[in-house]
This record gives structure tokens, sequence and C-alpha cells, in this order.
């Protein structure tokens, strides 16, 4: 049969290790045979990311803003141990911090659900999602590693000259001191994007951080959605009979906890990608999350809310045969493939892409799963299968 055709390019943007694996079998098995593939493709394993001192980064974030719509591979952020083992210049930044920092917005993830699998938190009967803001904190913060005695502070010098300073510390000992920041118009960004996603699931929103310790910064967050919440979204929120409101991120656990779901999360950016992965685990594996950034001017950067799984990379450079979950990756290219396709008024390539994801559910449906899942159905027996077992399995059912 013909394949299908792509108008605009999708930015492609590969990563490391296991899942850089994954990718290219998922586009061998699964998309080549049926799409005439139209990507600019962006090369951000770690080696290249090196060679190139992280400009590559900056390349595919610019990618995504000229042509709307990216897919991207887990990347490693590398710490001490990675910065030896790749014989680094320097240890890079997170390529997603980076990515988001350039594209601001906000992540919306949301658990993968099959019938077979029921949540470890029994009375979770819907899908909760969590809205991650995708700007700035730690993920963009400085850091020193304090060497000794000596007076930390804090400076901030406006464009007239006046200054504003606090002591930090006096330190006594050595020790560490991390700098992190945010900008309303970024913060203001996010609330809308929560909002707007809120009326269109007509599901109810919640805002947690942490004023009542950090009455600046997290109180901040507090009053941007208080105030965008009352001029702009209080009585469209009120006719769609859904709900807003704010409470304390330790609070905000509990609730989760106690809740059937069927709500949006919002979090700050460090604690969307704590309690993503908490989620995610919760309603069945990592690899079950469906991950996209929406930034404030109608881009989409679709990816897989996991790492690069080393330790079956490790296992696959001895030869061994590995039971990887793919479907988070799947499904981020089925993303990535729709919008592109519902911008250009592509039926087909959409249609492929909402195909390609019942063939997913139905396989697992079925009982063929990866290892990760084997043990979490009721009701059935599962067949646990290698990872290119999975992935053949899914195109015949496609």
């Amino acid at each position: 049969m013909d394949k299908i055709k792509m108008i605009t390019p999708l930015v492609e943007i590969d990563g490391d290790e296991m899942t850089r694996i994954i990718w290219k079998q998922i586009k061998d098995i699964l998309l080549e045979p049926f799409i005439d593939l139209n990507t600019d493709y962006y090369d951000l394993g770690l080696p290249n990311r090196d060679k190139t001192d992280d400009q590559v980064t900056t390349d595919a974030a610019n990618a995504i803003k000229k042509y709307g719509v990216g897919v991207k591979c887990a990347t490693i952020t590398p710490n001490d141990q990675r910065m030896n083992e790749y014989h680094l210049k320097k240890m890079w930044k997170s390529p997603n911090g980076t990515i988001r920092a350039i594209l601001d917005g906000t992540v919306f993830r949301t658990p993968i659900v099959i019938d077979k699998i029921k949540p470890v938190v029994k009375n979770w009967t819907k899908p909760i999602t969590i809205a991650r803001h995708a700007y700035g904190d730690v993920y963009r913060g400085t850091e020193f590693r304090i060497p000794g005695e000596g007076k930390a502070e804090l400076l901030y010098t406006a464009k007239d000259g006046t200054q504003m300073r606090e002591t930090i510390y006096d330190f006594e000992c050595p020790g560490v001191l991390q700098g992190t920041y945010n900008k309303d118009t970024s913060i203001e960004s996010f609330a809308h994007s929560c909002f707007q996603f809120a009326l269109g699931r007509k599901e109810d929103l919640w805002f947690s951080c942490k004023d009542t310790i950090s009455k600046k910064y997290d109180g901040t967050f507090k009053a941007i959605f208080e105030r965008i919440y009352n001029e702009s979204y209080k009585s469209a929120f009120e006719d769609a009979g859904i709900t807003y409101f704010y409470t304390l991120i330790d609070d905000a656990v509990a609730r989760v906890i106690r809740s059937e779901g069927g709500f949006i999360w919002a979090c700050k950016n460090y604690d969307g990608d704590v309690m993503s992965d908490m989620i995610s685990t919760a309603f069945g594996s990592l690899a079950m999350m469906t991950s996209v950034l929406v930034s404030p001017d109608g881009n989409y950067e679709y990816e897989a809310a996991h790492g690069t799984v080393t330790r079956h990379y490790y296992r696959y450079l001895k030869g061994e045969e590995t039971s990887t979950n793919p479907v988070a990756t799947i499904f981020a290219w089925t993303g990535a493939l729709k919008k592109n396709g519902e911008k250009d008024q592509n039926t087909e390539l959409v249609g492929f892409a909402g195909k390609l994801e019942q063939a997913v559910i139905s396989t697992l449906e079925a009982g063929y799963c990866t290892k990760d899942l084997s043990n979490l159905y009721e009701g059935l027996t599962p067949m646990s299968l290698s990872t290119t077992a999975f992935l053949e399995k899914i195109r015949e059912n496609l």
C-alpha cells in the first residue's frame, strides 16, 4: 500500500541508551512501514551533546519553535559518574530543562490505563493528570560548593543600580549553596495553561506548593494562580461544574491518596517531576504515562516521562535480550504524529496515530506485555515478551 505522506516536518530528537535502541525499533517496526516519515533530526545522545558543546539541544528546541511539533527520546542528565563514563568536557545541564526553558509552558502527564491492570491505590478509579511547570527552579539553578568559612549573600542589582541584599548564611564550615529563580510571565503562562486544560477536560484543578515556608517564592505562584482564576476563569469553571482550589503540597499528597482520581494536579517544576513518577508507578509503570509540553505560543513537544533504562542498556550491550516497556515512547510518537496531522489537516496521519494507540491497548488487554507489567494483571495470566516481540505483536494487531 502507499505510505502516508507528511506535509510539515516533525522535529525528531534522539536520545540515549536503551531508549535510543527502542526509538529505532519503533520506527523500523511500527512507523516507517506505514508512514513516509518527514522529520528534522537532532541527535541529543550524550556524546553528540558533548561534541557540540550542547548547542544541538538549543538547536532542537528552536526547531520545535519553527515547525510547531517535536517528539523526544529520553536523555541522560550527567552526574559525576556519567562525566567519567562518557569522558565529558563538563557536566551538561538537563536537556529537558534547556528545551523547556526555551519553549516555556507546561508539561501534562497522564497515565495510560488498561482494564486488566488496577492501580495500587485501590480507590483510584480515574486517571490523575500531573500539570508540571516547565520553567526555572532547580533545573536552571546556579550552584556553588562552599569550600570553607565565609558569608553567602543574595544580591539583586536593578537596572538603575539600586540593590537588594540579604545574607543567606555565615558558613563556619564547608557546605553547598544553590540559587533558583522563576518569572511572573512564566508562572502566568503556567496558570493559563492549567485552567484551559482543566476546562477542556472538564476536570477539577488542584494547585499545591509550600507558601507557608517559601513565603515570597511559592507565595508568588499561589497569588498569581488566584488572581488569574478570579479574573479570567471563575465563571467558566462554575458553568462547567468544576472547581479550582489551592492547598499545601503535603496536604495535597494526603488528599490525592484518598481521592478517586479524575482531576488535574498542578505542581511546580520539581514537585511535578517527583509526583508524576509516583502517579505513573501507582497506576502500573513509569513506562505507562503520556507526557507533552505545551508552550504558550502553541508549540508541542511529546516525550516519554521516564529515563534511559540504563540497567537494561548494559544488559543489551552484553548481548542479552531485554523486556523494556516501549509504550510511553510509542505514545510520544503517536501524540506528535496526531498533533502534526491536526496542524496540517492530514486526516490520514491522525487516523493512523489513533489506530496505533488502539493496537497498543488491545495488545496489552489481551495479556501480551513486557516484564514490568507481568505481575500486575488481574483476571488473566499475561505473557511476558521481549521488547522486540512485544513491538511485533503490536504490529500484528495494527
